[in-house]
């Protein structure tokens, strides 16, 4: 992937992802819209900028054909990215949220599951639909 496309890839799925988790955030914590939009745009920021250096550091171990990655590589690839942005996020939200270490783990660990699962198929979608517009371009 070009720097371009990268940037592209890394905003549309953490677009996608506020849409989905802001409103279920204001639901499960009870705090105001405007806290949970202004944490998950943090959050965001945060893991935008680790997603673009960890998928550049893994494409870089594990090769550039995205679209020959298994499901276990797929699922290796979303917990090393999670478990990574769990160490960041940790301390950000328990500031945010005003909860102790435990619950806002608890919270987080959850957080990092959605994500897994929503990055996998993310993941997945993208590069499959990318494949489809490189094959329609080149005829």
């Amino acid at each position: 992937m070009s720097f371009k496309e990268r940037i592209f890839h890394t905003l549309m799925f953490e677009l996608c992802s506020l849409l989905l988790i802001v409103p279920a955030a204001v639901l499960f914590t009870g705090k105001s819209p405007w806290a949970m939009t202004g944490l998950a745009l943090a959050i965001s920021l945060l893991a935008m900028s680790w997603n673009y250096l960890y998928n550049i550091l893994f494409d870089l171990y594990y090769g550039h054909d995205r679209l020959a990655r298994t499901l276990s590589l797929r699922i290796w690839h979303g917990t090393l990215f999670e478990g990574g942005l769990l160490v960041v996020t940790l301390p950000l939200m328990m500031w945010v949220l005003q909860l102790d270490f435990w619950t806002v783990f608890i919270m987080d660990v959850g957080l990092a599951a959605f994500y897994l699962l929503y990055a996998i198929a993310y993941n997945y979608a993208y590069d499959h639909l990318r494949a489809r517009y490189i094959r329609t371009r080149e005829s």
